[in-house]
């Protein structure tokens, strides 16, 4: 299996599901069909795989103290226009998050979500300047988070200071959504 042969042997304890895609802004009644299918099959599917087998094995390895993050989004909550494919896709994995949280209560492992605003990273690459203002205007922090600002959130949530932390879906919008 892919996970254990990345973990170098040792049990996996740590989750963390960051893998991502979008598009360019498109209205809903432009999107395509394959184009929602991809976006839902790399964001949604991809990160129920990798949790279920990264759960499987933590329970098979009698680890103690797990942690699933899943990156959502805050297009989850609070869309913008022309997003809807890729809103989806971030509100279904709160919703998966909540319930494996619930499925894995009580056995060491915790599951959270992490919901990133605008933050500069290659998938944000394909925006014209002018949305970048745009995004960035709507910011009341005024700037875009960095990606060592959402990691750090990440590890919070993989580390014992959240151990009570459970069905947690914790916002790193600069202030975007409250």
């Amino acid at each position: 299996m892919a996970i254990q042969a990345f973990s170098g042997g040792k049990p996996v304890s740590i989750i963390v599901n960051n893998a991502g895609t979008g598009s360019l802004f498109t209205s809903i009644t432009h999107a395509s069909e394959e184009d929602f299918d991809r976006i839902v099959r790399v964001n949604l599917k991809g990160t129920f795989l990798m949790s279920r087998a990264g759960i499987r094995l933590m329970l098979e390895n009698g680890v103690k103290e797990g942690a699933v993050v899943n990156v959502s989004s805050t297009a989850a909550q609070s869309p913008l226009k022309g997003v809807a494919s890729y809103a989806a896709s971030k509100a279904g994995i709160l919703g998966l998050t909540k319930s494996m949280a619930q499925d894995v209560a009580g056995t060491g492992i915790r599951c959270n979500a992490v919901l990133p605003g605008y933050t500069e990273t290659p998938l944000s690459g394909h925006l014209s300047d002018e949305d970048k203002r745009q995004l960035t205007s709507a910011i009341p922090l005024g700037r875009p988070a960095q990606p060592r600002e959402v990691a750090n959130v990440v590890a919070f949530l993989c580390g014992p200071d959240s151990s009570y932390m459970l069905g947690a879906c914790v916002l790193v919008s600069g202030g975007t959504v409250l």
